[in-house]
């Protein structure tokens, strides 16, 4: 898909859920300031043996996902901190070989804590996985039957969307010492009654 089949957006935004048996991705179009889901899906890693061909699939899917949408930036969920070392260092590498595809094409990265993208979701940092699925499927109005059973492919999706939240929110200008000095210095920034 080349960039002007995706024209129809005024922004893309990539989410991804990095894994070493399955990562999920899930790509959303904004237009005129709504959110609205391009696609999603899993890569599947568990059949591969080796850890080091598993990041070599992610780094090969995230780039052909990067250049078959084009998106204006990436949000990748940030890896929990376990017990087991051995597999946060696989996770984590897992992210790192996610990124560098996204950043081989020069896409902004953002990354999220699992809660805080629960949070944005759910207005509940402790969410299940399938609270998150129900309520991007309301708030995304995606058909039951379009749902994967894999859960990390909405939360690939809920990455996206809470970066869509994130990057609508009103920023605060350092030094300002009044909401008349704010108002003065962003009269552009204020959103009206629309």
């Amino acid at each position: 898909m080349e960039r002007s089949v995706t024209n129809e957006w005024d922004k893309i935004i990539i989410g991804i859920d990095p894994g070493t048996n399955v990562m999920g991705y899930g790509l959303i179009g904004v237009k005129k300031k709504q959110p609205h889901m391009i696609a999603m899906g899993v890569l599947k890693l568990d059949k591969f043996e080796s850890h080091y061909l598993r990041l070599s699939r992610i780094y090969q899917r995230v780039l052909s996902l990067v250049e078959q949408y084009l998106p204006d930036e990436m949000a990748i969920e940030a890896p929990f901190f376990g017990k087991n070392v051995q597999s946060m260092l696989k996770l984590g590498r897992a992210q790192g070989v996610a990124i560098a595809a996204a950043l081989a094409r020069e896409v902004p990265i953002v990354e999220y804590e699992p809660r805080k993208i629960k949070m944005a979701i759910t207005g509940s940092g402790s969410a299940s996985k399938e609270q998150v699925r129900e309520m991007l499927r309301r708030l995304l109005n995606i058909p039951k039957e379009n749902l994967l059973p894999e859960l990390d492919a909405t939360d690939a999706l809920g990455a996206a969307l809470c970066h869509f939240y994130e990057s609508q929110r009103p920023t605060v200008e350092k030094g300002c010492k009044s909401w008349k000095e704010f108002i003065a210095k962003n009269p552009g920034k204020l959103i009206s009654g629309s």
